[in-house]
């Protein structure tokens, strides 16, 4: 699997991008959101996803490992595709989508175009409760290098066979106790607590 690419960027377009890495290009569809936080500088990295359908296979680009994991959410949801989470992302920051996720708000999902009453329900009863376990989601944020610790802790605790449900309490205690924690010592207090 493709996790990210980094490369030479070649081209930048509001809905895609290519990247050219090791002699090879890279066609990634992207959000506006990825578009207005890719510099024009000459080396980029970009997270990738690659979708896989019978006809096509589909590579996605995103700016950050967050905006990925809640693309993968909403592809997860029935009704909801490729096309639409980009549409989802393009229209709000991930931030925002999580939010609205968690406050149940409809008419903000339902804002986005493509996504009609019934599937704006889908989407919060499918992924509120994994994104109120996974993320954290208040006004007062502790930023991104937070959540980015925790993602991190997350991902390797599942390596080692932990669900996210299992430890998504357990880290946010943690950190909330020591909020400037570093990646490896918040691995190793999860696993003495576990």
């Amino acid at each position: 699997m493709i996790t990210y690419i980094k490369g030479k960027l070649i081209e930048k377009n509001p809905t895609n991008a290519i990247i050219e890495a090791n002699g090879m290009g890279y066609f990634l569809n992207i959000s506006l959101n990825t578009f207005s936080k890719i510099t024009d500088q000459e080396n980029v990295l970009l997270y990738t996803h690659l979708y896989i359908r019978e006809d096509a296979h589909t590579l996605f680009g995103f700016v950050d490992k967050l905006e990925r994991e809640i693309f993968k959410l909403l592809i997860s949801v029935s009704g909801v595709g490729p096309s639409i989470a980009r549409t989802m992302l393009s229209s709000m920051t991930s931030e925002q989508i999580q939010q609205a996720i968690a406050t149940e708000d409809i008419p903000v999902i339902q804002s986005v175009k493509g996504i009609g009453a019934k599937t704006a329900q889908r989407v919060i009863i499918d992924l509120k409760d994994k994104i109120l376990k996974t993320y954290t989601i208040s006004e007062d944020s502790l930023g991104s290098s937070y959540n980015t610790v925790k993602e991190e802790t997350l991902s390797a605790l599942e390596v080692l066979g932990y669900t996210k449900r299992q430890v998504g309490k357990l880290i946010d205690k943690i950190m909330q106790a020591s909020p400037n924690i570093s990646l490896e010592n918040l691995i190793k207090q999860a696993l003495k607590n576990l």
